[in-house]
């Protein structure tokens, strides 16, 4: 019996495993809330600890930048390339740009090739030259070729070229190919063609230049909204993925919203049942409609360390953009009302314990259309704040909470099968 009991099982085994993949789940989760990039060695002593199923999902949804810009040196780099890069920095955008692009090799190397996977859109300047650059068109490739494998999102500006003469190879492109074919391997260049011919049919800009068109940082703003846009609406349809069981509510929520007699949304529930989450991704989707907008977390937990008035001054200095300061209980001030009633806004108010806090903070005074979104654990709350509606925030299924736990734990949809009977229990 006692070598029996000191040997171990293949039961004893898997558990032990199962243990084990959820402490470095867990442990890597935490110190990504202190790092938003993990080095190298990181992801090598993760690989180390996780099965390669594990680590190569991990590994995919890590992604460094949000913007590989891509462009012909020579052509664009001291001019709109360089104010492009500072207008999208300026945004808080991490954006990778090659300050060594010079044609130093022929290959496109595997740290630009690495940087394209690991960026969610990458814009194509072409110019002029862009095709008699061998590293520029194994550049356009790579990131083509991921586009349509990988859903990698492209954008090209057409600077100073004619986007017919892209896709059509004419003009200066043409004798570009023409002289590639001469020097390169035919299936290399038939590849380069195919994908210069492809970035030529997408929509991006055409920059003619010249007294007649407008100024390149007009089209530099818009070029900077409409990347924000993309990756708002890139993360909207992940985040939708990794949140497991919210999209039914949501669709929910956003229908309430479109509705012009509902003003007030009240999302109850239990604690840690999701109402907090529900509501940012609601507030996500929709607060570029709006003139302005504010998530107050915590709401309660605020007015307890700082108090209802100084709350209540940080809030309208959100909304205002202007430093707020009231010395009375109420909003007395006539100018602040107005200010308040000429806009259309959209508040999430988190956590709410106090029917009295939406008089407090004055959003009686938003203007029409605007929408205020309540999250509390006491319905009758809700209730006495005068909620048009109110959504009770439904837990998970046994099918969704295991999916969500596979997520985390497994780095997919759903557990390993050594693993299965072990996660049902756990998510029961």
């Amino acid at each position: 019996m006692a070598a029996s009991s000191s040997s171990s099982s293949p039961q004893r085994d898997t558990c032990l495993n199962f243990i084990t993949y959820l402490l470095e789940t867990l442990k890597h989760r935490i110190m990504n809330i202190f790092f938003h990039e993990q080095d190298l060695e990181d992801e090598e002593q993760l690989s180390q600890a996780l099965p390669q199923t594990i680590v190569s999902s991990y590994s995919s949804r890590q992604l460094k930048h949000q913007v590989f810009l891509s462009f012909r040196g020579e052509d664009t780099r001291l001019n709109f390339t360089a104010h492009l890069l500072k207008a999208l920095k300026d945004t808080g955008m991490n954006v990778f740009f090659d300050e060594e692009k010079l044609e130093k090799g022929e290959q496109l190397s595997s740290a630009l090739s690495q940087a394209i996977a690991a960026s969610n859109l990458s814009i194509i300047v072409l110019s002029v030259d862009s095709a008699s650059s061998k590293s520029c068109l194994a550049e356009v490739s790579d990131i083509m070729d991921r586009k349509d494998t990988q859903g990698h999102i492209v954008l090209p500006i057409f600077y100073h070229v004619d986007p017919s003469n892209v896709r059509n190879i004419g003009g200066s492109f043409k004798t570009s190919f023409e002289d590639h074919e001469l020097k390169r391997p035919i299936d290399e260049v038939k590849r380069w063609k195919s994908a210069f011919v492809e970035v030529g049919k997408l929509k991006g800009w055409h920059i003619i230049g010249g007294k007649f068109d407008r100024p390149e940082t007009e089209y530099i703003k818009d070029i900077v909204e409409y990347v924000i846009k993309k990756l708002m609406n890139n993360y909207f349809r992940n985040a939708s993925e990794e949140l497991v069981g919210i999209d039914d509510q949501k669709k929910m929520i956003l229908g309430l919203i479109e509705q012009e007699d509902t003003r007030i949304i009240g999302l109850w529930g239990m604690g840690g049942i999701g109402k907090t989450t529900l509501a940012d991704v609601v507030y996500k989707e929709v607060s570029q409609k709006f003139d302005d907008s504010c998530f107050l977390h915590n709401v309660s937990q605020k007015i307890e360390k700082q108090g209802m008035e100084s709350l209540r001054d940080d809030f309208l200095t959100e909304l205002l953009k202007q430093e707020i300061h009231i010395r009375t209980p109420s909003i007395g001030q006539d100018f602040i009302q107005e200010r308040l009633n000429n806009k259309k806004v959209i508040v999430v108010l988190d956590d709410v314990n106090d029917s009295d806090l939406m008089n407090d903070l004055g959003v009686q005074y938003f203007g029409e259309g605007s929408k205020i979104i309540i999250t509390s654990r006491d319905k009758q709350v809700l209730k006495n704040g005068e909620a048009n509606k109110i959504h009770e925030v439904l837990k998970l299924n046994e099918n969704d909470s295991l999916q969500l736990f596979s997520i985390f734990a497994f780095r997919q949809l759903n557990p390993a099968v050594d693993f299965l009977n072990l996660s049902y229990k756990f998510v029961r």
